[in-house]
């Protein structure tokens, strides 16, 4: 399904979550891409508090993150199918509209790719890049999706599991735990949270109740896994039910580990395009790619994240990653380039995965036959 029709497409970015920076990063090189593919980018901006804004205020988050203060709410995404879009309440119960044809989602971490606005996104009937709300929840879950890809035999490194509410209550426990079934070095980390925020790494038995009180920070539910030595690989995943996934490119962060700063606020860490691996290690990353893309059920696009261990040469999937950043230094888009996919081609077959997705959707019966319910 391809459609060459002008769509007005409007581009959701900013949010609540600690990764806000990111998505306005990542919204404005999608905007750029949209526009050369010839359709209308509506602007969309969450800002810090929650509020959404189109027009100038939203512009003026795309300049600048940190003026979003002091502006009225005008248009709000309605859960109405009848609206068909975005709608502004109007004199005496009416509204008025701002028709959109598909929306592209690029609010990261908690309340933009956890499932909450694509939950959002499907009461009001609307075309959306990306996956559906189960896909979105257990790709935002680290310690659910662990236990799927294990259940379907991917390889993941040994995980221990604690609730936040463990770590206030019993917090030389835990740290026992830990120290029993991983050792150290560690990482611990929140179990939903993204770009690597809240992860610490713990070389020391001193240091484990600080990295389990920042993690808390993020998360209800922590991680704590062994912190292995091993090269970090990536593959890029594009499609529906006929996903296919890129060669692996692998990344030399510029600090310790590949945490927030190496990501976004230092040009130090190094992309490798493509990953120096054997033919038979890049296959096998690109087959397990796509494995643990179907094992959630994903749709649209996905990032999988890989653990290449040094001496074993053991891989292991990571995370799963299924709204990644858009900025010019991402992954994601980068592993596309480096196949012959500019950031126009890449948005414009998103746009049809997110129109032929949601046809498929729109097929399935709301009445009972007789007209029950």
């Amino acid at each position: 399904m391809t459609t060459a029709k002008r769509l007005k497409v409007a581009v959701l970015f900013g949010g609540r979550s600690v990764e806000h920076e990111v998505s306005v990063r990542s919204a404005r090189a999608v905007i750029a891409a949209l526009e050369a593919c010839g359709h209308e980018a509506i602007p969309v901006g969450v800002t810090h508090a929650g509020g959404w804004r189109t027009g100038l205020p939203a512009e003026r988050m795309l300049g600048d993150e940190a003026a979003d203060g002091g502006w009225s709410a005008d248009f709000l995404l309605v859960p109405d199918p009848q609206l068909a879009g975005l709608a502004a309440p109007g004199a005496a119960g009416a509204w008025a509209r701002l028709p959109v044809d598909v929306v592209f989602p690029l609010v990261h971490g908690s309340g933009g790719e956890d499932g909450t606005l694509q939950g959002l996104l499907e009461l009001a009937e609307l075309p959306y890049v990306g996956s559906g709300v189960g896909a979105s929840a257990l790709g935002m879950d680290k310690r659910l999706q662990r236990r799927l890809f294990r259940a379907a035999g991917l390889p993941v490194v040994p995980t221990v599991e604690v609730r936040r509410s463990q770590c206030e209550a019993d917090g030389k426990g835990v740290e026992r735990r830990i120290l029993s079934a991983v050792g150290l070095p560690c990482f611990v980390k929140p179990a939903a949270s993204g770009s690597s925020v809240g992860v610490v790494k713990v070389k020391s038995e001193a240091d484990l109740a600080g990295a389990l009180a920042e993690a808390c920070r993020y998360d209800a539910w922590v991680l704590a896994e062994p912190a292995l030595a091993v090269r970090e690989l990536e593959s890029a995943v594009l499609g529906n039910e006929d996903a296919a996934a890129t060669a692996p490119g692998e990344i030399v962060p510029g600090r310790e580990f590949y945490d927030y700063r190496a990501k976004y606020l230092e040009d130090t860490s190094r992309l490798l395009l493509p990953a120096p691996v054997p033919a038979e290690c890049a296959a096998a990353v690109r087959e397990m790619a796509v494995a643990a893309f179907q094992c959630l059920g994903c749709s649209g696009l996905a990032r999988v994240d890989f653990f290449l261990e040094n001496g074993t040469g053991r891989l292991y999937v990571n995370e799963i990653n299924t709204l990644p950043g858009f900025t010019s230094i991402s992954m994601y888009p980068r592993l596309w380039a480096a196949t012959g996919w500019p950031p126009e081609r890449l948005v414009q077959r998103l746009l049809d995965l997110a129109l032929a997705a949601h046809a498929d959707r729109r097929r399935n019966e709301r009445v009972l036959p007789g007209g029950g319910r």
